[in-house]
């Protein structure tokens, strides 16, 4: 009995740390809804339908990105060339579909946007898997290489005149609902089906979760990884197309720092950074609780520091999320 208790102190801590990792969607619901009500405590008019839904379009990019990057991290591998990726993109759709510019159909540009956002991702897949180089490496040097791309593009000027096409997309509605709103349902859908109902989706779990037990059972488990990174590369394109147009201007600073909030998003949902777990819901929650983060300053009326908040509520949720990671891990590697 005095062994035992020398030998594992805290139990009760432990156990509640493994059953929120492995039930984290429930706790970032809970959280995402305690916040809300609290802040509507304060402020009603936090409340308001047009507040809301301010909120619901203004998380849309993260929402769809993470979508993607939760598979590549359940993979064990890591991208954070998404924010770079996303300027690129945005500049490209510009000049391509603009007056000033190339002045295409805005289907045409749509289309280059988003193959040009899934071939990238396949770059960023291939070297992974069979140059057998680092994810954050790979990432790293894109995002280096995009980002340079996107400033000799763009040149220090700004891409306005977006056509209406192409506006349409980031400001249109259908049934009263933002058309981005839709796209975004239909990501989500899309993705839970891919993982919950397809042979492919267990596949991508089962090669996260042992990648060598993986390869002798015969799963491909190199082209597994460059699929999850081209469709991340897809659906930053996807996200590009539905929330740049709404800007209505584009400029070298789209996308900056997006790789971090969408890699906060997937963490704090739930999803393993050591690879093999993770939900597509758990990461679409916390992309919501984050969405919430910065109006919720705001109402509070913190003023000018309500910037510096937000930033340090993002980091305190990875280090949480982390802690509750590890912890867990060591418990199973314990028993």
């Amino acid at each position: 009995m005095t062994t035992q208790a020398i030998s594992n102190p805290a139990p009760g801590f432990g156990a509640t740390l493994s059953r929120l990792s492995r039930q984290r969607e429930y706790g970032v619901l809970a959280l995402l809804l305690l916040t809300i009500f609290a802040v509507s405590l304060v402020n009603h008019s936090f409340l308001a339908g047009g507040n809301i839904r301010d909120i619901l379009v203004s998380s849309v990019p993260a929402v769809i990105v993470a979508c993607g990057l939760t598979l590549v991290i359940v993979m064990g591998e890591i991208d954070i060339s998404m924010g770079a990726l996303m300027g690129l993109l945005a500049t490209v759709m510009g000049q391509l579909t603009t007056p000033a510019h190339a002045n295409l159909p805005v289907a045409v540009g749509i289309i280059v946007t988003l193959l040009l956002g899934a071939g990238i991702g396949l770059i960023n897949g291939l070297l992974v898997a069979y140059g057998r180089m680092p994810s954050i490496i790979v990432t790293l040097g894109m995002l280096t290489v995009l980002h340079g791309v996107n400033l000799t593009l763009i040149n220090g000027h700004y891409i306005t005149d977006l056509p209406a096409g192409l506006r349409f997309f980031g400001i249109g509605t259908f049934l009263g609902i933002p058309i981005s709103l839709w796209v975004t349902a239909a990501v989500v859908i899309l993705a839970i089906l891919l993982v919950r109902q397809t042979p492919l989706g267990r596949r991508i779990y089962a090669a996260g979760s042992n990648p060598e037990a993986a390869r002798l059972a015969g799963l491909p488990v190199r082209n597994l990884k460059v699929f999850v990174f081209m469709l991340t590369g897809l659906l930053v394109a996807v996200a590009t197309v539905v929330s740049v147009p709404r800007l209505g201007v584009i400029e070298s600073g789209i996308g900056q720092n997006f790789e971090l909030v969408v890699v906060t998003c997937v963490v704090v949902g739930g999803t393993s950074i050591s690879g093999g777990r993770g939900t597509i819901i758990g990461s679409v929650l916390a992309a919501l609780l984050l969405g919430v983060i910065s109006p919720m300053l705001i109402f509070l009326r913190l003023g000018e520091s309500a910037t510096y908040w937000d930033r340090a509520i993002q980091g305190a949720f990875i280090l949480v999320a982390v802690l509750i990671d590890h912890v867990a891990r060591s418990r199973r590697g314990t028993h």
